[in-house]
């Protein structure tokens, strides 16, 4: 196989979706430039998904572009995610293999090559996964990492931990993902439901070196429920069991109270106990018809059949490569 031969021509993927990054696009690059202008056999290509910038992220693309005639550059007409931004990259990307890639560079694009030989060995996938969680706040990696045990406990396809979209992927991947229907993407996720020979490479990931990060606090929680409903309804389960559990539990307290008033005789409840008891049943049956709503607003929104993305206009280098 083509894959076997070290020194054969590779026709290579970067995915990079950005918004608002016209500050660190030059360093990026330059980074990109410094490992693959020594590597001949590498055909390369960038592509950047312009999600709805509104800075001067776009032109700075554009002047980029005319120096280095490997870059594409895909503009969204709005913002439409991250996860739908990756979308548009798998789609128009060309190469043997894909890698999406940040632009922040936390994401160390000298791994690229590693994950090229670990393809060449034979490998599908290889996943960039992160040791440590120094650069993220106390509060992300509590967050984080309950996110991670909750879905894998509750969900059959396992996301592996600490890794995020950094990931080399064959052609044969991009081809099966592409075919996926849903608009409601929610990426990680379907990298694992593909599957595939996957391996991993470990490293330490260092801090932001220009600009912040596009993701508060807001939009993680909107993603992690994005995550736990996407591949399983057993939050509906769950919740079923601790209705039973609640109700068992309200059944044996009631008998304790009977036999309590024919022992003792009547018992006058007091308001607090009753107050208390309205507000937690009636907490949990809110909390219910939210997860069931999840649900509901799921199905809702891919019954619309509407695209994940629009794709406003697609720059090509006026001479390839």
């Amino acid at each position: 196989m083509d894959r076997l031969i070290r020194n054969a021509s590779l026709k290579v993927s970067l995915i990079t979706p950005v918004m608002n990054e016209f500050e660190a696009l030059p360093l990026f690059l330059e980074n990109i430039k410094s490992i693959f202008n020594s590597h001949n056999e590498l055909n390369l290509e960038m592509i950047f998904i312009n999600d709805g910038s509104t800075d001067d992220t776009l032109s700075k693309l554009l002047q980029l572009q005319e120096d280095d005639p490997r870059i594409r550059i895909i503009n969204l007409s709005r913002n439409f995610g991250k996860e739908a931004a990756l979308s548009a990259g798998l789609k128009v990307a060309k190469g043997q293999v894909v890698i999406p890639i940040d632009v922040d560079l936390q994401d160390p694009p000298e791994l690229i090559l590693e994950m090229i030989k670990l393809w060449r060995d034979g490998f599908d996938v290889v996943l960039g996964r992160r040791i440590n969680r120094d650069s993220d706040s106390f509060a992300k990696k509590i967050s984080a990492n309950s996110f991670y045990w909750i879905h894998n406990k509750i969900s059959s396809i396992k996301l592996p931990e600490n890794v995020g979209d950094f990931r080399l992927m064959d052609r044969c991947v991009i081809d099966e993902l592409n075919k996926l229907p849903e608009s409601r993407r929610f990426m990680k996720g379907l990298f694992a439901w593909v599957g595939f020979k996957t391996t991993y490479i470990d490293y330490i990931r260092p801090s932001r070196i220009l600009g912040k990060t596009k993701f508060n606090g807001w939009r993680l929680w909107n993603l992690a429920l994005e995550g736990l409903t996407s591949f399983t309804p057993d939050l509906l389960k769950l919740w079923t069991y601790f209705g039973v559990l609640v109700s068992m539990f309200a059944f044996i307290f009631g008998v304790y109270v009977l036999i309590k008033v024919l022992i003792y005789g009547i018992d006058v409840p007091g308001y607090a106990s009753i107050i208390i008891s309205v507000m937690f049943l009636g907490g949990l049956q809110l909390i219910g018809i939210g997860v069931l709503g999840e649900y509901l607003g799921r199905t809702y929104l891919e019954s619309k059949r509407r695209p994940a993305y629009i794709v406003s206009q697609i720059f090509e280098p006026k001479v390839n490569q």
